[in-house]
């Protein structure tokens, strides 16, 4: 009876936390792995046309990681992202389950 209640619990506990998050403001780590500062983010749920807000308030230099905070009261996972940085490039990803992923890491 011990081994079934403790395995219970286990199903229990790994259900919880393989579950994705859907709360309504989403927060998430952005690492910069490049050799160039970012200077805006815009990110925007899969299937909407525009960029939404610039979520960057100050650069962010390469090596350096932020935190940003999606309060869109949306309860979705994926997104576009868009970076920007400090010499013009642009660097786009499609369908990020930020949910899953927690962490977004944009390269060169």
């Amino acid at each position: 009876m011990r081994l079934s209640t403790r395995a219970a619990g286990l199903v229990l506990a790994l259900g919880l936390v393989s579950a994705p998050a859907l709360a309504e403001d989403l927060q998430f780590s952005f690492v910069n792995a490049t050799g160039a500062a970012v200077t805006e983010i815009y990110i925007s749920p899969v299937g909407v046309d525009s960029w939404e807000d610039n979520l960057v308030s100050s650069a962010l230099a390469p090596g350096e990681t932020g935190t940003a905070t999606i309060a869109d009261g949306r309860s979705v996972c994926e997104y576009d992202i868009k970076t920007v940085f400090d010499d013009g490039d642009t660097a786009e990803s499609r369908n990020v389950n930020l949910c899953e992923l927690g962490t977004y890491t944009v390269h060169e």
